[in-house]
């Protein structure tokens, strides 16, 4: 695995070393060595899976508060994605800052969000599907958002001529720093 450091601590693009041949290529998708190696986490105790029917889906930013904070570990596996990062780590240097990145099925790029960071998506095509792996199991009193359009964190997110976004997601209320 080529692990990418970021300008944001611990956010890691994750991108496949291929063996191929004229069969097409195998790789190691996940290794608890190679993450922990890098100081990652290592224990996922839930795998979710997403599929958005419509590009321009956005969902999220969603966290866990403390002390629920869980790290993913995120690949698109259909379709592609605009994945955001915001630093909500009050002792990080990057505090309340943000990172996207584009993330294709066709890739097999992952992205590695470290805890304490809030995660959305926008879809950039029909039918795109994405699994995560999270290190801590939801804790539905520990949940909480932002919206994707907080003027605190001004997010360019991809024009694609439409966005759809749940009430949910659009009800979380301003973010306000600690």
């Amino acid at each position: 695995m080529i692990f990418t450091k970021t300008a944001i601590p611990g956010l890691q693009l994750v991108d496949l070393s291929r063996i191929e041949d004229e069969r097409g290529f195998f790789a190691r998708a996940w290794s608890a060595r190679e993450f922990g190696e890098q100081g990652l986490a290592t224990g996922f105790p839930e795998i979710n899976f997403s599929s958005s029917t419509r590009k321009g889906t956005i969902r999220g930013l969603h966290y866990q508060k403390a002390p629920h904070e869980e790290a993913k570990f995120v690949r698109c596996v259909r379709g592609a994605l605009f994945d955001v990062v915001v630093d909500l780590r009050p002792e990080s240097p990057t505090y309340l800052q943000w990172l996207g990145s584009e993330i294709r099925a066709d890739t097999h790029q992952g992205i590695y969000v470290p805890a304490g960071c809030a995660h959305g998506v926008q879809t950039l095509e029909d039918d795109t599907e994405m699994l995560y792996m999270v290190s801590a199991c939801y804790n539905g009193a520990a949940e909480a958002g932002m919206r994707w359009d907080d003027p605190l964190f001004n997010i360019e997110w991809p024009d694609v001529g439409q966005r759809i976004v749940s009430d949910k997601d659009r009800a979380w209320p301003d973010f306000k720093p600690v």
